[in-house]
């Protein structure tokens, strides 16, 4: 998995279809997927800091950043997990309240009572308790 990811970059750098953002968005998850939490979070502080994040559509950061709420929510950070699903919900809307699975997530997000204030509405428009 290490070695597409390096050659997806190699050809970010010459312009090869997409940037940089991505390639970092796909190692977070990919990190993250083997067990590399402590890594993936690092990773993704230092992409969203970036100035080529911005340059990533709103569908895809949100999407993305659903994918660090499922990481931190693995971790046992419900905290995390709240900020990143009310993110996502900022950047794109639609995102969050039109894929089935989230819910799921949101449920057991929101059940913690140190979860973000903004995840109990969230919870309730998308009818989760």
């Amino acid at each position: 998995m290490a070695a597409l990811l390096d050659q997806a970059e190699a050809a970010a750098a010459v312009g090869g279809g997409f940037g940089r953002a991505s390639v970092e968005a796909a190692r977070v998850v990919a990190e993250a997927a083997v067990g590399d939490v402590e890594a993936a979070t690092v990773r993704h502080e230092r992409l969203v800091c970036g100035e080529q994040w911005r340059w990533l559509p709103p569908e895809h950061r949100a999407a993305y950043l659903l994918d660090v709420a499922r990481v931190h929510a693995l971790a046992g950070d419900m905290v995390r997990a709240g900020r990143a699903l009310l993110d996502a919900e900022r950047t794109a809307r639609s995102e969050v309240h039109d894929r089935p699975a989230v819910r799921d997530l949101v449920a057991t997000v929101a059940r913690y009572a140190a979860a973000p204030a903004g995840l109990a509405r969230l919870a309730a428009a998308l009818h989760v308790t």
